[in-house]
């Protein structure tokens, strides 16, 4: 009887669908150096500070969450990967935007916080030996 049961239900699950599209934004190999004692990055020297670099699929934000934790997120917005918008920092500097589906994602970790977007923005990994900030992937 069960071996029936598996021949009826297997079809059926592999028909099944995600109703979700997953998209994963471009991968582009990561890894630079920040030297925080250059003046090109002192808004990074105290927690909520964050700068705007190349790098990444749309570019890249790094954000000193508090005094040895920093975030790393690429700017690719999550919403319509293949329409390829960069998210922007909002004027408080508390979230991260997206001009084309107005999206907005958490500066802290890249969490979706509001729109249509659910998935949240690709964060790279960070290792902290003052004064130097390392980003990669």
């Amino acid at each position: 009887m069960r071996k029936i049961w598996w021949l009826v239900l297997a079809p059926l699950l592999l028909q099944a669908k995600c109703d979700s599209l997953q998209q994963d934004i471009p991968y582009v190999p990561v890894d630079f150096d920040i030297n925080l004692d250059l003046p090109a990055y002192q808004t990074l020297n105290v927690p909520t500070g964050h700068v705007l670099l190349t790098g990444g699929s749309k570019g890249i934000v790094v954000y000193r969450y508090t005094d040895d934790q920093f975030v790393a997120l690429d700017r690719h917005a999550t919403y319509d990967i293949p329409e390829g918008c960069a998210v922007t920092v909002s004027d408080d500097g508390l979230f991260l935007e997206d001009p084309c589906s107005d999206s907005q994602w958490l500066i802290i970790d890249g969490s979706v916080m509001n729109g249509p977007a659910t998935i949240p923005l690709h964060r790279y990994y960070t290792s902290w030996t003052p004064p130097v900030l390392r980003v990669y992937n």
